[in-house]
């Protein structure tokens, strides 16, 4: 982007998660208001900070500003017609009698003085005045909140730095910040004066947010590096609605001598408690860029906001839309993506080939195909795009490509033969034609255009793909039973399998519409063929801290499995008791499920499971141990050395060892090493529920434990048989 975002921390962001997210998204600053932070904790955040970002930091002074000082309970009500008093000594502030900072500014006030507070939501005027105090009567009452703006309706001399900014620049100086904004510029002469405090090539940004700023804007901007626009500020001297037409004032003379401006305040005000902005708010900020705004600069979005993330997220989008070809729409509207920040599918863009409704094809004289129901899933999942780029099943060139390359003839990393696999019996009557799947009881389901037909040795096959062609592997088993004969071509599906599962059965169209609606841009996949226990619970959250995604996406597989594998009615069961008794972070995971079979393959069905998930929108996924192997047919440094074979795939893998719990640490633990670990044993699990005896709370939630013993005791099928 070279539109540039600016983010001011606060207790909403200051914390690892977010900086590293905001980071992630190309936040070019973080502000640091004077005005908010206690200068006792200045030397800390900075440190804090260095330790845990290469984003610059600028400390934004509270230069030549009048505040209201704290309040006992944060915000008080101003009754018009009431009086106020204003203390020179401290007093807790309440509705009747209040500090203004500096605390010595009463000095400076005169009866007749009249005072907005609060960005003009309350107006007052001096009434009296002694040594200690002065009366204001509230002459239009409303809400005035702490460290909050106080405007007097005459020109009041006050210095450019407070001695708190002063001192901050020099803890600043030594902790080795190098940008720094001065609030208030009156003049050219208080740049100079800022920059005298700071180290060479300190860059300096001076905000527009007063009177004396516009009548001396050209002689501020000749002196510093850049100007910033503070609109609120601006507004309380300058009428509201002539705020736009200064905006483009002030950043037109700016890019005459090739200085940067920065604008603030109020670009995505609701979204300090909303999670969408308004629409006026999406037009003032797509309106500034194209003013020519260099960057746009969020405060209390992200220092005090819900949710400070989401935020820079609209920004990203907003900035994206105003960057891209303003082309799209000379010759009339054109559909496009909605905006989001996921990762894009594999290949570049994500395969439809689902028949339209309301426009029937002609399947008249077409053939049909009984074929098993894995054909039918795979024809499905390539239809919705799961499989995206792949639009049918392989060809002979093809499927060379991956055994030997990992990578389709395009180049594009692909690792799993997706085969339309048939005996010689029925492939031998097929040829170039179209061909209508069905499964057994004749319902159709697909329609294949084929382009070859081939044949492989099944052994050769195995060994390339399987890496052995021994039949006790079960994908090879599996592979040796349909036959030696392949039908390739492109897939249309003219309808979905039935599935008791449909609601939780997102295509990668709707997963991403989700995550794009909660606001996810990072989002980490999980693929599983077993019930929730603890272990996998302990590597999900885990990858959720280790990644700062925004969500973590559950997608078991539901599709035909071995003898005594976990059915996908408990399995989703098990994950959604873990969601409705809230032991998963909230709102930050949602379940799905993959409706497909697993391989076996290990390594390469790792990468094509994690494919998948990126084009569902995951930008990570997790891998464990043996992940979608069996037995010991493959070892784990091969998953690393597969994935690291591929380079960059648009998803990072989320690598984890074998973990057991640690009974000593009472903690989850790699299994490695002297410490004694138990690790979970998928055999004692199952004997453990069938025979309806107690797993360890480290094993299993008991939750979990209560739903599957209540499904057998109900003899309600739990396992395949």
């Amino acid at each position: 982007m070279s539109i540039e975002i600016l983010c001011t921390l606060g207790p909403s962001s200051m914390n690892d998660r977010t900086i590293a997210r905001l980071e992630e998204m190309g936040v070019a600053l973080f502000r640091i208001n004077l005005s908010h932070t206690k200068l006792s904790d200045l030397e800390g955040i900075l440190d804090y900070l260095k330790k845990r970002t290469a984003v610059p930091v600028c400390l934004d002074t509270e230069g030549a500003q009048i505040r209201t000082d704290e309040l006992v309970t944060k915000q008080i009500l101003a009754r018009e017609h009431s009086v106020i008093h204003a203390h020179r000594q401290p007093v807790p502030g309440d509705a009747m009698n209040l500090n203004f900072y500096p605390i010595d500014i009463v000095d400076r006030l005169e009866v007749g003085d009249f005072i907005s507070i609060d960005f003009n939501a309350v107006l007052v005027q001096i009434i009296s005045k002694n040594r200690d105090q002065v009366a204001m009567r509230v002459l239009n009452g409303g809400p005035i909140g702490q460290n909050k703006a106080v405007t007097v309706e005459r020109e009041i001399a006050l210095p450019v730095l407070t001695g708190k900014d002063q001192s901050a620049i020099r803890i600043g100086m030594e902790k080795g910040i190098r940008h720094v904004a001065l609030s208030f510029a009156n003049a050219a002469s208080d740049v100079d004066l800022v920059r005298s405090l700071c180290a060479k090539g300190t860059f300096l940004i001076s905000k527009i947010e007063c009177r004396n700023g516009l009548l001396n804007l050209d002689g501020i901007a000749a002196k510093s590096d850049a100007l910033l626009i503070d609109r609120g500020d601006l507004s309380r001297q300058e009428p509201l609605e002539r705020i736009p037409l200064l905006q483009k004032m002030i950043i037109s003379r700016a890019k005459k001598i090739s200085r940067k401006v920065y604008v603030a305040t109020n670009l995505l005000e609701s979204m300090i408690v909303d999670s969408r902005p308004t629409r006026a708010e999406v037009n003032d900020v797509y309106n500034t860029l194209s003013d020519g705004a260099d960057g746009l600069v969020l405060a209390a979005e992200t220092a005090i906001g819900a949710d400070p993330i989401r935020c820079v997220q609209m920004v990203v989008k907003l900035i994206r839309q105003f960057e891209s070809p303003k082309t799209v729409f000379e010759h009339g509207y054109q559909e496009i993506e909605a905006g989001n920040l996921l990762v894009e599918p594999h290949g570049g863009k994500l395969v439809q080939r689902e028949a339209l409704t309301g426009k029937p094809l002609d399947l008249k004289g077409a053939k049909r195909l009984a074929v098993p129901d894995s054909v039918l899933m795979d024809c499905e999942q390539i239809a919705t795009g799961t499989y995206s780029p792949i639009t049918g099943f392989m060809d002979s060139a093809a499927l060379d490509s991956v055994l030997a390359d990992n990578r389709l003839p395009s180049g594009v990393a692909w690792t799993m033969p997706i085969l339309c696999q048939l005996p010689a019996e029925k492939a031998d009557k097929i040829g170039r034609e179209s061909l209508v799947l069905t499964d057994r009881a004749g319902i159709e389901y697909a329609l294949l255009n084929v382009s070859q037909v081939y044949r492989r040795d099944l052994p050769a096959l195995a060994e390339k793909w399987f890496g052995t062609n021994s039949n006790t592997h079960p994908g090879v088993a599996a592979l040796y039973e349909r036959g030696d004969r392949f039908v390739a071509g492109e897939v249309t599906l003219l309808k979905r399998l039935p599935s008791l599962y449909a609601h939780y059965q997102l295509a990668p169209s709707q997963s991403r519409f989700i995550f794009a609606h909660k606001g996810w841009s990072k989002v980490v996949g999980f693929h599983t063929r077993n019930v929730a226990h603890r272990i996998h619970e302990h590597i999900q959250k885990l990858a959720l801290d280790r990644t700062n995604a925004d969500g973590l996406y559950i997608s078991p597989l539901i599709g035909p499995m071995k003898k005594g594998d976990f059915l996908p009615d408990p399995i989703l069961k098990s994950y959604q008791t873990m969601i409705d008794f809230g032991l998963y972070p909230a709102s930050r995971v949602v379940l799905g499920c993959f409706a497909t079979y697993p391989r076996f393959c290990g390594p390469r069905e790792a990468v094509f499971t994690a494919l998948c998930r990126k084009n569902m929108g995951c930008s990570h996924f997790i891998v464990g141990r043996n992940h979608s192997g069996v037995g010991d047919f493959y070892q784990d440094a091969e998953y690393r050395r597969l994935f690291a074979s591929l380079g960059d795939i648009g998803i990072q893998p989320v690598f984890f060892e074998e973990i057991g719990y640690n009974p000593a640490k009472q903690s989850y633990d790699t299994l490695e090493g002297d410490a004694v670990l138990h690790a979970i044993s998928g055999t004692q699990m199952r004997q453990a529920l069938r025979e309806n005896k107690p797993l360890p709370p480290w094993f299993m939630r008991e939750v979990v434990q209560d739903m599957l013993r209540a499904d057998l005791s109900a003899n309600r099928a739990v396992f395949y048989e």
